[in-house]
């Protein structure tokens, strides 16, 4: 009776190599010695998933350096908060089945790209564009993806900016570019398209169309929301810079008009040419 093979024993290199050719949705049935080439296969992926990871912490590091200068240098910080995941082995491998893909790291490396994804969710929608520039002009990040869903939003109403970039790690081997998926969107974009995958998932994708009409009209709501939102800020930041002006000017020895009494009829000096002044 054959045994099975212990998960420490050699395994052929060549039995690795032909499922690292092998489509997912073949790797039903499994002699016992492929079984454990899977498994080895697996660690594989979890190495992989490691570069990921490094990747994002990356991302967040950098991120967070620019929530501080945001802070400290310029009194505003636009970051609200930031959101990061690596898909699960699991998951790349369900991907890959779905998409036909060898279990080829190089192959998962080039056509599935949202395996570290980074969410960052930002006050208005002009600050999406501000974040986005100044991490994306970062010199060793490279910009390989841009689709911009907030001038131009989805059917659904779906609003948000997405890039694809690559971010260098460093590892004891060397230096690689790795991928992420980057979302910056609002508050209010970020409210909405978490109702809207909530809503997709429990209609499996498949929305009634009265749903689907509501969806839109709030993803407008939504919107003029950022907008209305937006204004105010600038009309309380103008109204800050006004009283800055003020107190900065009373510091310079100007009159403080608001605190100094208005003089009252018996307050006036008088003046040598009225009548009855003293000459004298």
């Amino acid at each position: 009776m054959e045994q099975d093979p212990s998960p420490d024993a050699p395994v052929p290199s060549a039995d690795v190599e032909a499922l690292r050719g092998t489509p997912v949705s073949e790797l039903t049935q499994l002699s016992p010695v492929m079984s454990v080439a899977l498994d080895r296969l697996r660690k594989d992926v979890e190495r992989f998933d490691l570069e990921y990871r490094s990747a994002l912490l990356q991302v967040e590091a950098r991120l967070e350096v620019l929530r501080d200068e945001f802070t400290h240098l310029h009194d505003y910080n636009p970051i609200e908060h930031i959101v990061t995941r690596v898909k699960s082995p699991e998951s790349i491998l369900r991907k890959a089945s779905d998409r036909g893909l060898s279990l080829d790291l190089d192959a998962l490396r080039t056509n599935v790209t949202d395996i570290a994804g980074a969410r960052v969710i930002v006050s208005f929608a002009r600050d999406v564009y501000r974040v986005f520039r100044q991490f994306t002009q970062q010199p060793d990040i490279r910009v390989l993806e841009v689709e911009d869903y907030i001038s131009r939003p989805k059917p659904s109403g779906y609003r948000s900016l997405h890039c694809l970039v690559q971010v260098p790690i460093h590892l004891s081997t060397g230096t690689i570019p790795v991928t992420v998926e980057m979302q910056f969107r609002t508050s209010a974009m970020d409210f909405w398209a978490t109702l809207e995958h909530k809503i997709n998932y429990k209609f499996d994708g498949g929305v009634p169309p009265d749903i689907a009409t509501e969806l839109v009209a709030a993803a407008r709501v939504a919107a003029d929301l950022d907008t209305r939102m937006e204004r105010l800020h600038d009309q309380v930041q103008e109204t800050d810079r006004d009283d800055d002006a003020a107190a900065a000017w009373e510091d310079d020895g100007g009159p403080a008009f608001e605190d100094e009494p208005a003089a009252g009829p018996g307050d006036a000096e008088p003046r040598d040419d009225a009548p009855g002044a003293s000459t004298g």
